[in-house]
């Protein structure tokens, strides 16, 4: 009993944490039930028994932890609803047709600049259409024959058309004066506290990051890329700890993407844009990001399902390039990269939960001080700075233990970790983690 305290702890604080979420939400830990209930939906579908493929197909669909799905036999067929982020989307299936629709945005008015952006949007959607309502709301909108509409159309109909919605509605308000929000009733408001520390966190580390970005002692031309991993590893940071919503979330996105295009610029040059946006964000007055700190109810993730393979490869192919910072006393400059290693993977990918799990103890690590702001307990550093062998270790053997379940090969080689600094930690924490056996359990 005394060992099975030592490791996992005799306060039992790690169940007693914020119930605050992070990073962006990935439908690709489902539990079994929800896959055989997608076998029994195309079974029943192609028995043209379509209602009762619809409410297995639902089932798939339904997150107990968001509460996500509801559904109910109405007179004619079936009526549900499917949360994405701040959007409702409602259907109604009979057993000749299914129809839903996501209001996007109330118009009072419109321009010639909104039509057209609709319009445009409308050309690029494969399933879903824009298109108003009697009550004069902007509505994305999907239909199709039963005959039509088997569980994998219907899947990526209804996941374009929610992602679709839930992104387009902050941003048409930004820039639509004329524009008024849909009035939903599923959002949750973060508590003022949340919101202080979230923005008080964007601040502070877009004012660091900046600082060094710009002023920082390595030559800004010959060591661009070093400030390109200095800069995604803020993006990526910023978009798994606040998980943004709205206007933040978008910038981020279009930063990385501009990042990465294939536009001739040249790495020094596409520095340069990413500090110009990374500016436009510190600018924002606290009152535009508290409007967009709320919670809302996922149903599709936005990320591609990846394996382990592809997590350990990108490890392998961007951790050793740490090397040299470190013999050469550039630090923070060092952790920019297993920064920008755990950041580019959360925010691209579902990686496998373990992963997901041991990345999360990552960032709960290195940004002890906001987490702390948060509410949470867990201590990993000392007054001093030092790190905390023992509650590190505990906080593994519970991921490993939690994903036992699914992968029960797994097991962390925790004697490999160097707790010398945060650096040496950094290294050493990926390096372990890139000799997981993550074969699932059948």
């Amino acid at each position: 009993m005394a060992l099975f305290k030592w490791l996992f702890g005799a306060d039992n604080s790690h169940q007693q944490q914020p119930s605050i979420r992070f990073g962006r939400y990935t439908d690709a830990y489902k539990a079994p039930a929800c896959y055989a209930a997608w076998d029994e939906a195309q079974a029943l579908f192609e028995n043209d028994d379509f209602l009762q493929a619809y409410e297995q197909f639902l089932i798939y669909l339904r997150d107990e932890d968001e509460d996500n799905v509801k559904w109910e036999r109405a007179k004619g067929g079936l009526k549900f609803e499917i949360y994405q982020g701040s959007k409702k989307l409602s259907g109604f299936a009979t057993p000749q047709k299914v129809r839903v629709e996501a209001p996007v945005v109330q118009a009072e008015s419109f321009n010639i600049g909104l039509l057209r952006q609709l319009l445009e949007h409308n050309f690029h959607l494969k399933y879903g259409r824009f298109t108003l309502d009697t009550s004069g709301n902007i509505v994305l909108v999907f239909d199709t024959y039963t005959l039509d509409g088997s569980p994998y159309k219907l899947y990526y109909a209804l996941r374009e058309v929610a992602l679709k919605a839930d992104k387009q509605d902050d941003l048409l308000l930004e820039e639509f004066q004329s524009l008024q929000p849909v009035e939903t009733t599923h959002l949750e408001a973060l508590p003022e506290a949340e919101k202080l520390a979230k923005y008080e966190f964007i601040k502070q580390k877009l004012q660091a990051t900046l600082n060094e970005a710009e002023n920082g002692s390595l030559d800004r031309n010959r060591y661009a890329s070093s400030y390109g991993y200095l800069l995604l590893d803020l993006i990526f940071r910023l978009d798994y700890l606040i998980k943004p919503e709205g206007f933040m979330m978008e910038t981020l996105e279009k930063l990385q993407r501009k990042y990465y295009a294939n536009n001739g610029k040249t790495t020094a040059a596409k520095n340069e844009a990413l500090c110009k946006g990374l500016h436009g964000l510190l600018e924002r007055p606290p009152s535009d990001y508290f409007r967009e700190m709320y919670r809302g109810k996922s149903t599709f993730g936005i990320t591609h399902t990846v394996n382990h393979d592809r997590v350990a490869a990108i490890i392998e192919g961007e951790l050793y390039h740490m090397d040299w910072y470190l013999e050469h006393g550039h630090q923070q400059m060092a952790l920019a990269i297993p920064g920008y290693i755990v950041g580019f993977c959360l925010f691209n990918y579902a990686v496998p939960k373990p992963d997901r799990d041991l990345f999360h103890l990552y960032y709960q690590i290195a940004e002890e001080p906001y987490f702390q702001s948060l509410g949470f307990q867990n201590e990993f550093t000392g007054h001093n700075g030092q790190l905390q062998k023992r509650n590190i270790r505990r906080a593994i053997l519970r991921i490993v233990e939690g994903n036992k379940p699914f992968f029960p090969q797994l097991s962390f080689p925790t004697q490999t970790l160097d707790y010398t600094n945060m650096p040496a930690f950094a290294r050493s924490f990926l390096n372990a983690i890139k000799t997981l056996n993550l074969t699932k359990t059948l």
